[in-house]
């Protein structure tokens, strides 16, 4: 996928290959304003697994990246993650 050019960049999270725990959402509020304007520039998002917390965090975090790198009230967050939803652009397989 990097070859043909669909992947230009990959960021890991491990919580259990290691001592200090680094989750999905740990990377997505480091990189809060590069995934802010790939949202903006029509990227979508893909989550994949745990259900019971996993994907619960990262909505949550989603919503916070979108309030602190887009400027927006917590309410037009989540309105902006729900047209994300919406617009076929957030997709979860969770289980």
């Amino acid at each position: 996928m990097h070859a043909d050019g669909h992947l230009t960049r990959l960021d890991t999270a491990f919580s259990r290959d290691q001592e200090r725990k680094v989750y999905v959402q740990d990377r997505m509020l480091e990189q809060a304003q590069p995934l802010w304007e790939w949202l903006e520039d029509g990227a979508n998002v893909y989550v994949c697994g745990d259900a019971a917390q996993m994907a619960k965090d990262v909505h949550s975090t989603l919503v916070k990246v979108v309030k602190m790198a887009g400027g927006r009230s917590t309410e037009a967050a989540e309105e902006y993650v729900h047209a994300l939803k919406e617009t076929h652009r957030y997709h979860r397989d969770v289980y």
